[in-house]
């Protein structure tokens, strides 16, 4: 659908033919829209975009939760080495 959507084929026109809703057909060609090129040269997707944004959010509550047992560590050992 995608490929023939970028030959030229509107959205009515797939529609038409293969049946899914407008709205899906819209949904999967701006999922698989490429809107920027990594430094590598490959592709990236409005989809795959989205998805490393969700990585990236988790891995920094993840990094500020080891950052707060660090502290809470470091000041029970001070605790201990003190006794």
């Amino acid at each position: 659908m995608i490929d023939l959507h970028e030959k030229g084929h509107s959205f009515k026109e797939l529609h038409e033919e293969y049946g899914p809703s407008l709205d899906t057909i819209r949904k999967w060609v701006q999922a698989a829209t490429v809107i920027a090129i990594d430094h590598q040269g490959t592709a990236v997707t409005n989809e795959q975009f989205k998805q490393l944004q969700k990585e990236n959010r988790r891995l920094r509550e993840e990094l500020d939760i080891l950052k707060r047992a660090a502290v809470l560590l470091a000041k029970r050992w001070a605790l201990v080495r003190v006794k």
